[in-house]
């Protein structure tokens, strides 16, 4: 016995990608005609542009489009927005088979019970998360450094054991999450000081939350992505820390946990 289900997103409570459809883009990327790649899923020619037509008018740009003229006499082409949504939804798709996954060996189907569901649902209380790309994974006898890059360009280190590198079959190229506390961000001004610390990020100050004597500082690292540190209302004033001063946020690697 195993878990199966369909991925459907929506718009405005419309179906919108379908696996059939999803099918049918992927045809027509590869046949450049929805005449052949209709016969290829299977589906009639009609039922293939009225889904066409379906998606183009759900979608806030088209997502198939005709070409026109040229050695073949034309043809019909994804745009590039419909390019991107197969990707995402590859993407999705391959999430939503390691969850299913996940629970099959969560659920003894023998007796219908979930061994440790909560697990799936479990909410991490470090404020930091995030995602990247293992660049490097260098294997010890008992722990591992591997170097993953988010994208906002930061080389980043993480000293996690050997052992969480095969349970969790950590390779390189796979994306993975960076996880740390905010606790554990320590800052400072200047990027010339010399610390055991091998993770050094640049960023700019975005925001300063001040309680009665922590202060949670909002940090842009570029590319939009946000990370978090808590330190003293003492460290703020001595550091002279405000909106827009540009900064550098530490974190030891042994601080630095890997999810994926």
């Amino acid at each position: 016995m195993e878990f199966s289900s369909n991925l459907t997103l929506e718009i405005l409570n419309q179906p919108f990608l379908l696996e059939k459809r999803i099918e049918l883009l992927f045809a027509i990327q590869q046949e450049g005609s929805i005449n052949k790649a209709a016969k290829a899923v299977p589906m009639s020619y009609k039922s293939a542009w009225e889904a066409v037509n379906a998606m183009n008018n759900l979608a806030p740009t088209p997502i198939v489009q005709k070409e026109t003229g040229g050695k073949g006499g034309g043809g019909t082409i994804l745009t590039e927005y419909g390019k991107n949504l197969l990707e995402t939804y590859t993407v999705l798709k391959n999430e939503q088979k390691k969850f299913l996954e996940t629970l099959m060996k969560t659920t003894d189907l023998d007796s219908g019970n979930l061994k440790t569901i909560g697990r799936l649902a479990m909410q991490l209380s470090a404020g930091n998360q995030i995602v990247g790309t293992i660049e490097k994974i260098a294997l010890g006898r008992v722990n591992a450094n591997v170097s993953f890059v988010p994208k906002s360009g930061h080389k980043l280190f993480a000293n996690i054991s050997k052992n969480s590198v095969i349970t969790l079959d950590l390779k390189e190229g796979d994306e993975v999450i960076g996880i740390f506390k905010s606790s554990d961000v320590l800052i400072a001004t200047q990027d010339s000081l010399n610390l055991s610390a091998r993770n050094k990020i640049n960023g700019t100050i975005k925001e300063l939350i001040h309680g009665e004597v922590n202060c949670e500082l909002s940090i842009n690292i570029g590319k939009n992505q946000i990370i978090t540190s808590v330190i003293t209302n003492d460290a703020v004033e001595e550091l002279n820390l405000e909106i827009g001063k540009d900064i550098v946020a530490i974190i030891k690697s042994s601080d630095l946990m890997i999810g994926k």
